[in-house]
């Protein structure tokens, strides 16, 4: 019976490992194969004639290096921005009581559960007339428009408000309930402030939660396509939209008018995209399931 239950949990592991990576077998498969490949029904997982001709076509379209830099500096910086503003509102709704302390902790709930989408037309409103409290209309006689820029994401973002917010703030406040208080006394004992103790013994105590939001952040920021297209951002900072027009580039500029052979490209496009964040997620690979673990998000 336990050898059974051991093949059955290798069947069902194997079977879902399948069914999730299968995809990106594929893609990897279609960008390596050559156009023969493509009208060839011998061919089956293994291409006869593999080549990386569509990878450098890419690369160039792309204009790859430079952009992924501009990309990986942009989405770092939020990330740091989201870690820092993140997890100082989890630790106070963990360790402190104050007024309307529910009220607010359940708009945080409804900032993960309510979809972006719902609120687009006044995010749009607000940043392409930008003039909070009307400061900004005394000073120049006139709102400013913030569109085509990476200003709006970086205000929302530093304010709480960027993407997936909700739901790092959630996970901030479940890991500092789960540590124990006596670790602030005694910092309090010994002479330590607030700040202190939060910069020098609580966050590094968070560690696994900051890597747990650090990767989560990472790659919702990367593969962002719903801000940088509300708010306009160039798409030489963010390469899903230069990925996202390749097809248009391709029928334009080099008369690639086949559909299957664009998904080519595409496909090959697609996997040089996610190869940075898989070696961030790889790297960092231990520490976020344990942090994942510990915030109570699991499942």
């Amino acid at each position: 019976m336990k050898f059974l239950y051991k093949l059955l949990k290798i069947v069902i592991l194997v079977g879902v490992s399948y069914v999730i990576i299968s995809p990106l077998i594929g893609m990897i498969v279609q960008s390596v194969a050559s156009t023969e490949d493509l009208y060839n029904p011998m061919m089956y997982v293994l291409p006869s004639d593999p080549s990386l001709e569509k990878y450098e076509l890419v690369s160039e379209r792309l204009d790859y290096l430079p952009t992924i830099a501009k990309n990986l500096i942009y989405t770092l910086s939020l990330t740091l921005i989201q870690l820092f503003v993140c997890s100082m509102v989890g630790y106070g709704f963990a360790r402190f009581d104050f007024k309307f302390k529910k009220i607010l902790f359940a708009l945080v709930v409804i900032m993960i559960v309510i979809p972006a989408h719902t609120i687009m037309l006044p995010l749009y409103m607000t940043f392409k007339n930008f003039d909070p409290l009307g400061v900004i209309s005394l000073i120049n006689g006139e709102s400013l428009n913030l569109m085509s820029s990476v200003w709006p994401v970086y205000i929302l973002t530093f304010f709480g408000c960027g993407v997936r917010s909700g739901l790092y703030i959630y996970i901030f406040t479940q890991f500092f309930r789960g540590l124990p208080r006596e670790i602030e006394e005694a910092a309090l004992v010994d002479g330590a402030g607030v700040w202190y103790t939060y910069f020098r013994i609580m966050l590094v105590n968070a560690m696994p939660a900051v890597i747990t939001v650090s990767v989560f952040s990472i790659v919702w920021q990367f593969n962002d396509l719903f801000y940088s297209n509300l708010f306009l951002v160039d798409e030489d900072i963010v390469i899903s939209k230069k990925l996202a027009s390749l097809p248009g580039v391709l029928a334009n500029q080099d008369k690639i008018l086949n559909i299957a052979i664009q998904q080519q490209y595409v496909d090959a496009g697609i996997i040089m995209t996610l190869l940075p964040v898989v070696i961030i997620y790889l790297v960092l690979q231990k520490k976020f399931i344990e942090g994942a673990e510990r915030s109570g998000i699991v499942g």
